[in-house]
């Protein structure tokens, strides 16, 4: 099957490839229920030493740029208490931690996680992280932008390995708050 974005030599229904998924990620497809039929959900194998964003592109199509967006676990601290979330924004912002994810946690102190409770937590791998699959009850703040584009690009819970997701997807994952300026530029 062609890819709707990129140069990828193969994209596949994401249901058609469980095994090459994270355990969560793999469930999270699996049991997958909106408006959004999960064989629109792609995936797409790709080398991992290309996972970093510039060389990702020179590989896959510099249009990917503009339809590829990040997924970052962040931190809210208030009274002892800490509550995770994942930030979505598109690949040419970057997440206001101090700002929007602050105000919308309700912290009085934003970070990004730790990688070792990213990946912890998550049960996914550093550069891989993804919205879905994502444990039950975290917030899940999700950029405008991104669920504007008809598709996005996102990690698929590995280094090796991406998503394609129809953008207004992103909107009805659990926990989703869709937000503006959530990504800066």
């Amino acid at each position: 099957m062609r890819a709707p974005i990129g140069h990828f030599d193969d994209a596949r229904p994401a249901p058609a490839c469980l095994d090459e998924l994270t355990g969560p990620v793999a469930d999270a497809v699996r049991h997958w229920h909106g408006s959004v039929p999960a064989g629109q959900i792609l995936y797409v194998d790709t080398e991992p030493q290309w996972a970093d964003t510039a060389t990702f592109v020179e590989h896959y199509g510099r249009d990917l740029l503009e339809r590829s967006a990040n997924c970052v676990v962040v931190a809210g601290k208030r009274g002892g208490e800490t509550t995770l979330a994942a930030s979505v924004v598109p690949s040419t912002t970057r997440v206001d931690v101090n700002g929007v994810v602050r105000r919308q946690l309700g912290a009085r102190k934003a970070s990004f996680a730790a990688m070792d409770t990213a990946t912890g937590e998550t049960g996914m791998e550093y550069g891989g992280i993804t919205p879905l699959g994502l444990p039950g009850g975290w917030p899940v703040l999700v950029d405008a932008a991104v669920v504007d584009l008809p598709y996005v690009l996102v990690g698929s819970g590995r280094r090796r390995g991406k998503l394609l997701v129809p953008g207004k997807a992103f909107a009805e994952l659990p926990g989703a708050v869709v937000l503006e300026g959530l990504g800066v530029a």
